[in-house]
């Protein structure tokens, strides 16, 4: 540029402080005005005859002048001045413009151009520019961009392009950032596209050189003798240098994009120190940490961070900024450093909890298990910083002693066992002792916690196991010697019914003695469930096809307040179980939902499998990891409160009102589900409902064998002689009665003989043996108990069959089969009647079992 126009450039902008030019001229309207008057006078003067030819040719004149102005505005030919148009200021502000600017209508034609548009394409006016299409035609480097501007213009869109040309001499070329947009919002403006063309070059000569001091700098970072890395709020790696990466035997490739997080690269518990740093708004901490960072391969490396961190207002943490010594070679060198190093790992690997503490509890220094613990228990670091904070309220005072106690410089201070701080319970061991007394002014004690919640809770199901075994053993005691006494009640009840007839005014008496033995029979029975000793009869089932045949039943007993969802899973399970028992459970869990649900709600019974894989992923304890069948029976109650949560199996206990409830039947069904080998769990929330978790165990089927001609191990008598009852109950044989209940055995003899039958009656094992030797051949059928004192069942059993190997025998206890048939040799056989039975059921049972098969 020449000195001339360098001046010319520097003047021209006083141009603009100038008066704006007027488009009209004053004068001649005072003339036109003048003109008028002067002739009205005139007119006025010479008389209204005389005038009125000169008035009508002036009006006629100006009504001539005043229509040509109307078609010659319509035309376009004249139009009203704009003092926007005329604005010098206004009019040099798109030639001002250091971009380039062009207007162009819809057939693609440049109808408005300023001077930086007419610079850039070389044009010298209006009539010879051209459009941005055809200036830059044959540029393949431009063409693409082009044609997406163009089609942008065409559809009224904003587009912006920015593109590299060539010098045709050969040079470095030039930016160019191009722009389109619509010239207006209305329909008409819409048409019109306004393309902008700029220089560039400087910004992308500028943005290279800063890129290229950023690459200088990153590598300079990357090969610096330490490690350096940042990381996010979240845990994640945002960057780490090659020096680091090297170290740790990663790919570059794999940070920042989400592949490696801090716990990745720290070995332990150590990551928990350089998150235990309390918030403090606005404020930046470094912190100094001694710690192992683990390599790809699974080695550790010891190191020293110098970690600073920067908080924002919100006291929210920003990334980090952390430069790692490596302290390997430290090990080698300086048997200082390197006991040094031997100290930090066991401080910070130890399983225990370690921190130093001043007189107030405040935590001066902790290793990485207790800043982990700390986390957990108040996420807002208050246990971070104080020792006592994280524990309850209702045991911080025995720790404070403690730690006073050690302040004074006293030892042997007893461990503290306290709960811990939390959402859920939880507990710790704190061991306190004293530190030198010259370092007391800093740090008053040392404590190490060690979290006994695992341990409370195996010793609380531990006892609570042991507490139901001998609830059970109690209740399946009581259940044997009541069982006894109902026998004798329901055989006697039996002879008074054969003695009266219905019209005897006493026989209503002796009906209502029958149905409270058989009610008191039917909680005996619910004791033996608890108890596990009752009788099972196991089969093979589809808990899909056994729920779908109790939805009427359910939806009967929960009513219509209650709406019932049955969610079968795909392809069950089978598993093997006593029929009627699990739809005792069922139906019991089922009546509870209900009283849970007085306003109604919902009863969900879902079915899943649960492999082994999953089953040991599970957090239920005691629960072996095995193929299963998840029966949940879920409703939308009121809940079971924390502080009864672990009684609800208790036998007798009940939170129902006086005379709705025993309190039978959740131990009921415990008893079933232990017996059937599997596990029952509950998950409540107070006012959100009950989930009851059922899990049976898969059954697989074994090689089918051929069935015995004769019923062994306790065949079901009883139900096959009710089920399928004789006309005729007399008989003949020999039948020997070993009963140690004297009542007992004296009204099973006195019923075994009305039926035809001769008896022979022993009180025990020893007395039934010499019976079978006084009269070895004339013995038909032996009908025993099996509690007995001297010598009980299963040992009578095997010195009968010594004797005589093909002697009949029916076993009859309070207890089940399954109590004692494991003191018996194997493949023996007997048949088995269950405690309390009636008259009709004993004869039932001995008829059948004297019958040749």
């Amino acid at each position: 540029m020449t000195a001339d126009s360098d001046l010319d450039a520097s003047r021209e902008p006083a141009a603009l402080h100038e008066p704006p030019r007027r488009s009209g001229s004053i004068v001649l309207v005072l003339l036109v005005a003048g003109g008028l008057v002067v002739a009205a006078l005139v007119l006025m003067s010479i008389g209204r005859a005389q005038a009125q030819p000169y008035i009508l040719g002036l009006l006629a004149l100006l009504a001539m002048v005043g229509l040509f102005n109307l078609f010659a505005f319509a035309a376009g030919i004249i139009r009203f001045a704009d003092r926007t148009t005329d604005d010098p200021v206004m009019a040099k502000v798109p030639d001002l413009a250091p971009d380039g600017l062009a207007v162009s209508d819809p057939r693609g034609h440049v109808v408005f151009a300023n001077a930086a548009y007419l610079a850039m394409t070389g044009a010298t006016g209006l009539q010879d520019v051209r459009p941005v299409e055809r200036v830059f035609i044959g540029n393949p480097d431009v063409s693409e961009a082009v044609f997406r501007l163009l089609k942008a213009a065409r559809e009224g869109k904003r587009l912006q392009e920015e593109v590299r040309v060539a010098a045709e001499d050969g040079g470095p070329g030039r930016w160019l950032r191009m722009r389109v947009r619509p010239l207006g919002d209305s329909k008409r403006d819409a048409k019109y596209s306004v393309w902008s063309v700029g220089d560039i070059t400087r910004d992308r000569e500028r943005q290279e050189d800063v890129f290229q001091e950023l690459q200088h700098a990153i590598e300079y970072l990357d090969h610096a003798p330490c490690g350096f890395f940042s990381v996010n709020g979240a845990g994640e790696l945002v960057y780490v240098n090659a020096t680091l990466a090297n170290w740790l035997d990663h790919d570059l490739a794999e940070i920042g994009s989400g592949g490696l997080k801090l716990t990745d690269i720290v070995s332990g518990d150590g990551a928990s120190l350089l998150t235990s740093i309390v918030a403090a708004p606005g404020e930046v901490k470094t912190e100094v940490f001694d710690v192992d960072l683990r390599m790809r391969t699974g080695k550790t490396m010891p190191a020293r961070l110098y970690h600073k961190l920067a908080f924002g207002a919100d006291g929210a943490p920003g990334p980090s900024r952390t430069l790692v010594i490596s302290r390997a070679r430290d090990e080698r060198s300086d048997p200082e450093r390197a006991a040094e190093v031997r100290f930090m790992r066991f401080f910070d690997h130890t399983p225990m909890a370690i921190a130093t503490v001043d007189r107030a509890g405040a935590v001066v220094r902790a290793n990485a298990r207790y800043a982990k613990l700390a986390q957990s228990l108040s996420p807002d670091s208050i246990a971070t910083k104080s020792i006592v904070r994280a524990v309850s309220a209702r045991d911080r005072n025995l720790l404070i002693a403690a730690i006073n106690q050690a302040a004074e410089g006293q030892g042997d201070i007893a461990p503290v066992e306290a709960m811990l701080e939390g959402t859920r319970e939880r507990w710790g061991q704190f061991f306190v002792t004293s530190v030198e007394e010259d370092e007391r002014e800093t740090e008053a004690a040392i404590v190490y916690l060690l979290e006994t919640t695992e341990r409370r809770t195996l010793e609380n199901q531990i006892n609570q196991s042991q507490k139901m075994e001998m609830v059970g053993q109690l209740a399946g005691g009581i259940a044997h010697d009541f069982n006894n006494v109902l026998s004798a009640i329901m055989m006697a009840n039996d002879f008074l019914l054969n003695a009266h007839k219905p019209t005897d005014p006493s026989f209503q008496d002796i009906m209502q003695i029958k149905q409270n033995a058989t009610r008191a029979a039917t909680l005996v029975r619910q004791l033996l469930a608890f108890s596990r000793r009752q009788t099972l009869r196991p089969q093979v089932l589809d808990l899909g096809d056994a729920l779908s045949d109790l939805t009427m039943l359910l939806r009967r007993l929960i009513g219509e307040k209650v709406k019932l969802d049955l969610v079968h899973g795909r392809d069950l399970w089978p598993v093997k179980v006593d029929v009627s028992q699990f739809e005792q459970v069922v139906v019991n869990l089922a009546v509870n939902a209900r009283d849970a649900m007085p306003d109604g709600g919902k009863l969900t019974v879902r079915t899943a499998n649960v492999g082994a894989p999953e089953a040991g992923q599970l957090a239920y304890k005691g629960m072996p990891a095995a193929d299963y069948v998840k029966i949940e029976i879920a409703d939308t109650g009121t809940g079971i409160p924390p502080e009864i949560r672990d009684k609800i199996f208790e036998p007798f206990f009940s939170t129902k009102e006086v005379g709705k409830g025993t309190g039978l039947g959740l131990s009921t069904v415990y008893g079933i589900v232990k017996q059937t080998g599997g596990f029952i769990y509950v998950d409540s929330e107070v006012g959100k409902g009950t989930s009851f978790l059922i899990f049976l165990p898969r059954h697989v089927a074994e090689p089918e064998v051929a069935a015995e001609p004769q019923v062994t191990n306790g065949a079901p008598k009883e139900a096959a002689a009710e089920a399928k009852p004789r006309a005729d109950m007399t008989g003949q044989g020999t039948i020997l009665l070993v009963e140690d209940e004297e009542g007992l055995r004296s009204l099973n003899a006195r019923g075994l003989r009305s039926r035809g039958y001769s008896v022979i009656e022993a009180s025990n094992g020893v007395e039934a043996m010499e019976a079978l030797e006084e009269k070895s051949g004339a013995i038909d059928l032996v009908v025993s108990d099996v509690v007995m004192p001297e010598m009980d069942g299963p040992t009578l059993l095997k010195e009968m069959r010594q004797k005589n190997p093909d002697i009949r025998i029916i076993f009859v206890s309070g207890y089940a089969e399954d109590a004692f048939e494991k003191s018996l040799p194997e493949n023996q056989q007997f048949a088995f009647l269950p405690k309390p039975f009636t008259l009709s059921q004993l004869v039932a049972a001995v008829k059948e079992t004297m019958t040749p098969q």
